[in-house]
């Protein structure tokens, strides 16, 4: 298994200005911020942004988001923040932030957890609570791009309502282009039949697996420290090759 890490020789992404231009509320807990950078640049499905916020005495704080959307859509980013109880970055863009503020960030960062249509599949897709967020921008890019490379997405979530980016997502669903959606709701029981009402395990992994063409040339699994080292676990027992499993982590 690898861990995301930045590519080796990129050259690299510098701190600018950005402008918060449209504020959409995802779930509960959960809202999509778009920004218009000062100097627009390309990015690949994956990829994330590091937001720095700086006070009137100078306190510096910042963290570090996954894009949720695609080139292919413009030149703002979205990033899909997730309100923590003891988040000062989260508490400001929940509480404060409003269309028009000027907030520095820096992107794109990130090489190796992308994906794009070229790198072709089966492509299997794991993703916990916000940690969809890029593998949602990797499901755009392919519905933008108008392929049919066979994907699934297993996306553990505590409840429907925390499900992000969910009409989305069952909308992808429904085009039949070889795309396949299951949640795993933890919390609650599963609202359609081919959904999972229990946490991510090799049972479930191979549920999917048995949905796709053959087995998955990549594997990217998000979401805390705790559910990609389960997740990431489970697809090994489940008879996929380590070295076909990328992930990424946010503490927790």
């Amino acid at each position: 298994m690898i861990d995301a890490v930045p590519p080796g020789g990129a050259r690299p992404a510098r701190w600018q200005p950005a402008t918060v231009t449209k504020i959409v509320r995802r779930t509960p807990r959960v809202i999509s911020f778009f920004f218009r950078p000062q100097k627009p640049f390309p990015w690949r499905p994956g990829q994330h942004a590091d937001v720095r916020l700086t006070a009137s005495d100078g306190y510096t704080a910042q963290r570090s988001y996954s894009i949720a959307n695609i080139p292919e859509n413009g030149e703002e980013i979205e990033l899909a923040i997730e309100r923590l109880d003891d988040g000062e970055v989260s508490s400001f863009f929940h509480d404060v932030a409003a269309a028009g503020d000027e907030i520095e960030v820096k992107a794109p960062l990130g090489g190796h957890f992308v994906w794009e249509v070229p790198d072709g599949g089966p492509l299997l897709l794991v993703g916990g609570g916000s940690g969809v967020v890029p593998l949602m921008s990797m499901l755009r890019h392919r519905a933008a791009q108008g392929s049919s490379v066979p994907a699934a997405l297993l996306y553990s979530s505590r409840n429907w309502d925390e499900v992000i980016f969910r009409d989305e997502l069952l909308g992808l669903d429904a085009r039949g282009d070889g795309f396949a959606l299951t949640f795993a709701i933890t919390r609650e029981p599963a609202k359609r039949a081919q959904d999972l009402s229990r946490r991510i395990d090799p049972a479930a992994v191979q549920t999917v697996l048995a949905g796709l063409p053959g087995p998955p040339s990549l594997a990217f699994v998000c979401g805390n420290n705790a559910f990609v080292s389960t997740a990431a676990d489970a697809l090994v027992a489940a008879g996929i090759p380590p070295e076909r499993i990328r992930t990424e982590r946010y503490g927790q």
